[in-house]
């Protein structure tokens, strides 16, 4: 990954945060889940940012998964008894340097503990304004793409 960068999710926060998922979550907890990956999946792929997704879990250890080819993205299940914020903080707190860390929380009080720790804490509403940028991004380079392509294909005898 070229950005040294590193955003950690609190996802169960986010998703009751952000008004879209919350509502899906009241239907399909997995189907909200979903959505909040493929959302993240667009700051991964486009501005090479590692990420990893945490949400509390209900099982005897920890489960990670890499939910497509490559492994700087993550989704991180916690065993019963560790929150997602216990997870999030003990990374940030063995991250060197811990500046490269952001974590999109809205939790309050987590978020002033993970700047104590050195990190950057981000809020929802920013997190869905840095993927809807992304997502901006993303959809102006492929009509770019599309555009060069198409001047490529007619030039051709």
């Amino acid at each position: 990954m070229a950005s040294g960068r590193h955003l950690m999710v609190d996802g169960s926060n986010i998703a009751h945060a952000w008004p879209e998922l919350r509502t899906m979550l009241a239907r399909s907890r997995p189907a909200a889940h979903a959505r909040l990956e493929r959302a993240l999946s667009t700051i991964h792929d486009h501005e090479g940012v590692r990420v990893t997704l945490v949400f509390d879990g209900s099982g005897k250890e920890l489960e990670l998964r890499c939910p497509g080819a490559s492994q700087t993205f993550s989704v991180v299940r916690t065993p019963t008894g560790m929150t997602a914020d216990a997870f999030i903080e003990g990374w940030v707190g063995r991250s060197v340097p811990a500046s490269n860390c952001w974590v999109a929380t809205g939790d309050t009080a987590e978020g002033r503990t993970i700047e104590g720790l050195g990190a950057h804490w981000i809020s929802p509403d920013d997190l869905a304004a840095w993927v809807r940028r992304t997502e901006a991004m993303m959809g102006s380079s492929l009509a770019g793409r599309i555009y060069a392509n198409d001047r490529n294909w007619k030039r051709r005898p």
